[in-house]
């Protein structure tokens, strides 16, 4: 903290890591929850340092990682260029790579086609506007549509990331069908070490997981 004064009016400044965030008094009525108290964008050049930073302060503070309600941090998932924190009033700080792409393919890239841009679709909806629900019907969607004729591994692939949206969501009931058809796919090693870097928790694929095959 470099600044904390609370008359004639109130005000705070903090610095971490090169960067200062300054806040004033939220407007009268307004609604934490809603979350439109306001943000801001930090510009940085690598996201897992600072991503652990916060992950392992949020450990110190409150016990556990928050990925729901306020305070939270989204979730990181290997190679994600960017990740969000919404502190408790409701402001929204989103700290992304400087080399990120400039252009997103919403849809998922026409690059791709079948369960892979599927894939590709939840991947934005997830890290570039935070939208789990959104995800969860796009992968589960694509599932049913794509899946008969998509490799295991990217079967494999959307199944993990049900998993573990399902998991967020609160929707744990459906977890074990999800898993169920994870384990019975024919995976080798390298598929299941992609598997496990497609989401930002693996250990929630532990029960999961199959055997590798030869």
């Amino acid at each position: 903290m470099t600044w904390e004064q609370r008359k004639p009016y109130l005000y705070l400044a903090i610095r971490f890591s090169g960067f200062e965030l300054h806040y004033g008094r939220a407007p009268q009525g307004l609604d934490p929850t809603t979350e439109q108290s306001g943000g801001c964008l930090v510009m940085i050049d690598a996201v897992v340092p600072y991503h652990a930073a916060f992950v392992a302060a949020m450990r110190a503070a409150y016990g556990k990682v928050l990925a729901r309600g306020l305070p939270r941090i989204t979730r990181y998932r290997p190679g994600a260029s960017r990740f969000s924190i919404v502190d408790p009033s409701g402001n929204t700080i989103v700290f992304i790579r400087r080399d990120e792409p400039a252009e997103l393919e919403y849809g998922g890239s026409d690059q791709l086609s079948g369960l892979a841009r599927v894939l590709d679709n939840a991947r934005i909806l997830r890290e570039f506007k935070s939208d789990d629900l959104a995800a969860f019907r796009a992968l589960n969607s694509g599932l049913r549509r794509h899946g008969d004729e998509a490799p295991a591994v990217e079967q494999a692939m959307a199944l993990a990331a049900l998993i573990e949206l399902s998991t967020a969501l609160g929707k744990l009931d459906v977890v074990p069908d999800w898993g169920d058809r994870l384990r019975a796919l024919p995976l080798t090693a390298p598929e299941l070490d992609r598997v496990r870097l497609s989401v930002a928790d693996p250990a929630l694929l532990g029960p999961w997981l199959p055997d590798a095959t030869s």
